[in-house]
């Protein structure tokens, strides 16, 4: 075990830059990529530092991160001479030692977690189709517990995930999670009474709680994606200045248009779908859904790829 009282304090990330790159020859190329590292060990110091973690334990962390720099100065300038004029170390080789630098691994126990999770989700919603198929004799009750069991199961993934830190973004609040997390729940409990009802499990009044489930769920998800803001960290967001970034990125206001869009058209096509299935029947009532993701992937290709205002 290292001995911590060896070590430098203070943070001084520039004074354990300089010993990573000690006996490295300071080609014009690998100064570039110096300082290009320089900049993002400070990022990463920050990010570390915006936890609790001490300047100087943040230095060393960053530092450990970033890897072998002898191996890193070989895969970002190479052997050969770059080109007159060119510049040396490509965005490509910048964003790669970004990388290694923010890389965070899954926890253990938050792996265990998914694995189960998505165990339990996988089972219990098979158990419920089966049952609904008439493949295994199962009362309409139990299907219900066993489809509850699934989308349960499926929310705590989905919320469980989002807040974990990851190499390129840093934990979502738990409220703003547990919203996804429902929304995730609503929306599967929504589709699988709708399939119970499509089935005849279920009477028609099952439609209902299908609509509920699966509008709520879509609105929830509309509106917690048009509210969201940036999780990305430092060196994620220094990528997305250096290259191009998507319609939704670079105009906020654009991605919660489609959010409302998103809510409208849903709302609609499963206000039709209700009508159809009461009135010609379940043969094509189906269409309105089908009509409405149609409508949606429309929408979306105009906003991310039609002509933009002035």
């Amino acid at each position: 075990m290292a001995d911590n009282t060896s070590r430098p304090r203070g943070g001084d990330i520039h004074r354990l830059l300089d010993e990573a790159f000690s006996g490295i020859e300071m080609t014009p190329e690998a100064q570039d990529l110096k300082e290009e590292v320089r900049a993002n060990l400070m990022a990463r110091v920050a990010d570390l530092e915006a936890t609790g973690t001490s300047s100087a334990d943040a230095a060393h962390q960053a530092i450990d991160e970033l890897g072998d720099v002898h191996e890193l100065v070989g895969e970002s300038i190479g052997d050969a001479e770059p080109a007159a004029g060119a510049r040396p170390a490509s965005g490509w080789s910048t964003q790669s030692a970004a990388f290694r630098m923010a890389r965070v691994r899954p926890k253990p126990a938050f792996v265990v977690r998914v694995v189960v999770a998505s165990i339990v989700a996988t089972a219990a919603l098979l158990l419920a189709g089966l049952g609904a198929a008439g493949v295994l004799a199962l009362p309409a009750g139990v299907t219900i517990l066993l489809l509850g069991i699934g989308a349960t199961a499926v929310a705590w993934i989905v919320g469980d995930s989002l807040v974990q830190e990851t190499t390129s973004n840093h934990p979502m609040p738990s409220g703003r999670a547990s919203g996804y997390a429902l929304a995730s729940f609503l929306t599967v409990y929504g589709l699988g009474f709708g399939g119970l009802v499509a089935l005849q499990v279920l009477p028609l009044w099952g439609i209902a709680f299908a609509a509920v489930g699966l509008v709520g769920g879509i609105v929830l998800f509309a509106f917690l994606g048009a509210t969201q803001t940036n999780r990305h960290k430092a060196w994620v967001r220094q990528a997305q200045r250096e290259w191009p970034q998507s319609r939704f990125e670079e105009e906020p206001e654009s991605a919660a248009r489609f959010g409302i869009y998103t809510a409208v058209i849903w709302l609609v096509a499963f206000a039709v779908f209700i009508v159809l299935s009461f009135t010609i029947g379940w043969v094509w009532s189906w269409l309105a859904l089908l009509g409405g993701f149609v409508v949606m992937m429309l929408v979306l290709a105009q906003m991310l790829f039609g002509s933009r205002r002035s």
